[in-house]
């Protein structure tokens, strides 16, 4: 798509930015170390690598397994998350005032994506579960491009969506999300809701810090134009 002045771009991370997914998260990490036979990282350190594609997320809490027990640990996460989805007590909820600011940045002319270490598979699952997909002009996943913090995504965002990176927004929850911001040249805003502390979003070169919400629309005027 061509470059075009007008265009203003905000791209979002998913778990711990728009659901909070992260009981179903570590309970399918758990599961899968455990069924590989390995002992199962805490949920603490689990979270710690939420946004990372699921190849450098297992490799981090299992870094003296081998390839293949890293791949059995994959595959077996894969397979949980699927049955956890298929549960009828799933819950992965939208975070409050999540689909109200879509709406928002939507109706002021602002194009919206997504990038996500999710795979396509789960983004869309999750996306259609809350009927979020109109909203976004691409999906970035770690299926397209290198995972968090490499710009490939946002950098394929940029590229389909037709915007320059001081004409784009990344919005995260970790330091990972803030680090693509910064390596791609665009925005980043940090969101105090997930997974990393304030104090290490800022640290990552944050360039904002909301705490609510509706924080978010106010944030992405200032920072990439009303």
């Amino acid at each position: 798509m061509p470059l075009s002045q007008s265009v203003r771009l905000v791209v979002f991370d998913c778990d711990g930015t728009l659901v909070d997914s992260q009981h179903n998260i570590c309970a399918a990490m758990r599961s899968a170390f455990l069924g590989s036979g390995c002992d199962a990282p805490t949920d603490e350190a689990i979270r710690r690598i939420v946004g990372l594609s699921l190849g450098e997320a297992v490799a981090s809490l299992a870094p003296n397994s081998s390839t293949p027990e890293l791949e059995t640990i994959m595959a077996s996460y894969k397979e949980n998350f699927m049955l956890l989805r298929k549960q009828p007590d799933y819950n992965e909820p939208l975070f409050p005032g999540i689909q109200e600011t879509l709406r928002h940045l939507d109706g002021e002319g602002f194009l919206l994506a997504v990038a996500t270490g999710k795979s396509q598979r789960g983004l869309r699952a999750t996306l259609d579960r809350h009927g979020l997909k109109s909203y976004f002009v691409t999906l970035q996943t770690a299926d397209d491009a290198p995972g968090k913090p490499h710009p490939g995504m946002l950098e394929q965002a940029m590229a389909e969506a037709g915007a320059r990176p001081e004409q784009t927004v990344l919005i995260g929850d970790t330091v990972f999300d803030m680090a693509m911001a910064g390596n791609a040249g665009t925005t980043g805003i940090g969101v105090s809701w997930g997974y990393h502390g304030v104090d290490e979003l800022t640290a990552a070169g944050a360039h904002e810090i909301v705490r609510e919400c509706e924080q978010l629309v106010p944030a992405v005027r200032r920072l990439i134009g009303p």
